[in-house]
């Protein structure tokens, strides 16, 4: 039987050598012959996520020029070609982050980690004390200047409650101290903080916003929900613009060391992404970054100039733009249609939170981004968000003149977490074309606790990977990190086995096999940025992103995958990320 190797698309022409062996070779415009492969993968556990069985790659220069057999890919070596014997170790395409909020990663490396276990050490109120003391007397902070912390959980204290002003007090009260959620949807400050942002009991709540108050009393008690964090400065304050792109070099590498080779920064100014653009243009990026603009703040006017980038240059690209219409539900401000089976205090048994956007805005503004073909992101956890994001896709569909004005049919808009979904909600993602991305390491880090505020059922069905699966939608999965780290393998751990911190299994019957996993990190994930024809699977032609993991994924036991180790990423052919 004749053999036959994956070709490179870029032919001129094609001879054939040997008996009963088709060994085709890529000749490209300019040369009389082949040109040898700079890199050659061999090896048994080759997992292409493109159907295709093969045994070798070779890679010329940033492109994947051939794939097949160990024997025929050889042909292809030259006396600089790198040849990687695979062994035990799987080769799989480069993972791909559907979606987090990078240059937030970079910011955090400077402040001060208040993350539960298996993230940080933090426990209790007293270990937020202790190391904000620490952090002050260790870097000599002056009295006046600001103490940032980020992480803290308050499902995971051991006093199931956010800190409040009093206790941060007791860390300093000669230093305006802010904690941020681990959500990032809530905040914590200290007095002094609160008299700089000159919050009082005389402040009224920002429009979609809470300032949490002292029992029987308008006194602040120093949680901020949402749009109430306003008042305060961000995680960027007192970090130079120089110093933050440096930050973003070095988060390149934390993220290639996860196996990550495309990086979403998601909601950010459109200032910062000319700051991003010029940093490429100075020295690319070793990475693939897609930034989305954060679409509320804008102005129609300003909005209505935003434009996406098809292409890459330098390693750069803006792929849209992106809404953030309710909160998160570990912080139990994901907005419901029904009621919290157990709310924040305070609240009463009709509690279903709020949108942190307003909705016709919304609705009003997704006509003129689909006209335009901008892809749109919209972060909606609660079913009630989730409701409002297909609502404005389908009403933007459906405007009478829509598809003549250039309303894209394929726009791929994206709910972003997609949480607390119904399966009737379902249907209609499917019927519209639209894609969720699952913030699908919640089954571990708050699958305990959404079983508290939602309810069996609720929770059973968070992030139902399976019924989209079984309804033919494109999904994708993500770490939305900096809230969690951007540990791939751990999510895909995650997405299969679904297991709480207590070791319930939380839906069981959304439990997605690893292949269903990796794809929504490989090509799936391509798919939603509209790359699927440059990215997600080893396939030829198609850019030499690629990530060696110390195990096959699809032959361990489910328990071992958050576990496989990362031993080398490849981005545009070259290597980013080595053990």
């Amino acid at each position: 039987m004749n053999k036959r190797i994956q070709l490179c698309p870029k032919i001129l022409y094609c001879y054939s050598i040997l008996p009963q062996l088709i060994l085709t070779v890529c000749v490209f415009v300019g040369s009389a012959v082949a040109q040898p492969a700079d890199i050659i993968f061999l090896g048994e556990h080759i997992i292409t996520m493109d159907d295709s069985l093969v045994t070798a790659v070779a890679v010329t220069g940033e492109t994947i020029t051939a794939t097949g057999d160990a024997e025929d890919i050889l042909r292809l070596r030259g006396g600089d070609t790198r040849v990687i014997e695979l062994g035990e170790r799987a080769l799989l395409p480069g993972f791909i982050d559907a979606h987090g909020h990078f240059s937030s990663v970079a910011r955090y490396t400077t402040l001060l980690d208040l993350s539960s276990p298996p993230v940080g050490g933090v426990n209790n109120i007293e270990d937020i004390i202790r190391l904000l003391r620490l952090r002050i007397e260790t870097q000599q902070i002056a009295e006046g200047e600001l103490v940032y912390g980020y992480g803290y959980d308050d499902s995971l204290l051991a006093e199931l409650r956010h800190p409040n002003r009093d206790d941060l007090d007791r860390a300093s009260t000669d230093h305006p101290i802010i904690v941020r959620h681990v959500s990032g949807h809530l905040l914590a400050a200290n007095s002094l903080a609160l008299a700089n942002a000159n919050v009082t009991a005389s402040t009224e709540n920002p429009e979609r916003g809470i300032i949490r108050r002292r029992p029987a009393s308008d006194e602040p008690d120093g949680v901020m929900e949402e749009t109430a964090m306003g008042a305060f400065p961000g995680s960027s304050a007192g970090i130079s613009a120089a110093k933050q792109l440096e930050l973003v070099r070095s988060a390149i590498d934390l993220y290639a060391s996860y196996g990550i080779t495309t990086i979403q920064d998601s909601n950010i100014s459109l200032q910062y992404v000319e700051a991003l653009r010029q940093a490429a243009r100075a020295e690319p990026y070793a990475v693939d970054i897609v930034a989305y603009v954060m679409a509320n703040p804008l102005s129609d006017e300003i909005l209505e100039s935003v434009a996406h980038d098809p292409d890459y240059v330098d390693g750069f690209r803006v792929g849209g733009v992106k809404f953030t219409l309710d909160g998160s539900p570990q912080g139990r401000t994901a907005w419901m249609s029904q009621p919290y089976d157990q709310g924040p205090p305070g609240q009463d048994s009709n509690y279903v939170a709020y949108p942190s956007y307003d909705p016709a805005a919304y609705k009003s503004r997704m006509l003129g981004l689909l006209k335009r073909g901008i892809p749109v992101l919209a972060h909606a956890n609660g079913d009630a968000a989730i409701e409002l994001m297909i609502d404005g896709v389908e009403a933007a569909l459906k405007q009478e003149g829509a598809s003549a004005a250039g309303a894209p049919s394929d726009h791929r808009s994206v709910i972003i977490h997609a949480q607390l979904i119904r399966p009737d909600q379902l249907d209609r993602v499917k019927t519209l074309g639209i894609i969720p991305s699952y913030y699908a390491v919640h089954p571990y880090f708050w699958g305990d606790w959404h079983r508290l505020s939602f309810g069996e059922n609720r929770a059973n069905f968070i992030s139902p990977v399976r019924a989209t699966i079984e309804r033919g939608i494109p999904y994708t999965v993500h770490n939305d990190s900096p809230i969690v780290p951007p540990d791939m393998m751990r999510l895909v751990g995650i997405t299969v086995n679904r297991q709480t911190r207590s070791g319930f299994i939380l839906g069981p019957d959304q439990r997605a096999t690893a292949m269903e996993a990796l794809y929504a990190i490989t090509l799936g994930a391509a798919y939603q940025y509209f790359e699927e024809d440059n990215k997600g699977s080893i396939s030829v032609g198609k850019q030499a992103d690629f990530v060696i993991l110390e195990a096959n994924p699809l032959l361990v036991d489910p328990s071992e995958l958050q576990d496989i180790p990362i031993v080398e990423t490849f981005s545009h052919g070259r290597s980013v990320f080595r053990q």
